[in-house]
């Protein structure tokens, strides 16, 4: 009769046990989340075999020193398990320059590496500077050296010029950028994506 009255006492105990580890283990993700990357925002966060959490909505900041490198936002993005990497879809990526610019970029797919904090985004890529327009279907960022680059072609324009290249690599300290390969276009005296561009044959 004694275990009987006891059974309900331990159940709730179990019960409880788990929701303060389930607490604490959400709680240490924040942080360690925070910790890293400056700032993270998730909302209405599921389950499912493939991700160790999907989430419908992603804010992100990056900061270095005390300055802000980039802001990202995600529609969704699935956590994958043991590949530290978020798989994000309608990306919209605001990056920092050291000169006070900024630079906007929108594309429908993106991973971001949680431990680097690199960046590929695909699929209809677009990047926006002032009057001028970037569009590939590929695009990299390299948060050590705070660069995008892309190795597939590029396309530059505003409402007078248009640049084509094969390859590209944007510094976003230096506010330059480097055109590679076949390099072909039209432009005005004045075009300039980035100050201080380069073209290489």
């Amino acid at each position: 009769m004694m275990f009987k009255r006891d059974a309900p006492r331990t159940v709730k105990a179990i019960f409880v046990l788990l929701l303060v580890f389930l607490s604490v283990g959400l709680v240490a993700l924040y942080y360690k989340e925070k910790l890293t990357s400056g700032e993270i925002v998730l909302k209405e966060i599921s389950i499912d075999s493939k991700a160790a959490l999907m989430l419908n909505s992603m804010h992100q900041t990056s900061t270095r020193n005390g300055i802000k490198e980039w802001t990202l936002d995600a529609s969704s993005a699935k956590l994958l398990k043991d590949k530290n990497r978020a798989v994000m879809a309608d990306v919209n990526v605001v990056f920092f320059m050291e000169n006070g610019g900024k630079v906007n970029l929108s594309s429908a797919r993106g991973t971001l590496d949680t431990t680097t904090h690199d960046m590929t985004f695909s699929d209809k890529v677009v990047v926006t500077h002032g009057a001028y327009t970037l569009e590939t279907d590929e695009l990299h960022y390299d948060k050590k050296r705070h660069i995008l680059y892309s190795t597939v072609h590029i396309r530059i324009m505003d409402k007078e010029s248009l640049l084509e290249a094969d390859a590209m690599e944007t510094d976003l300290n230096r506010s330059t950028t480097r055109l590679k390969g076949n390099v072909r276009g039209r432009f005005s005296e004045t075009f300039d994506f980035f100050s201080g561009m380069d073209g290489n044959s």
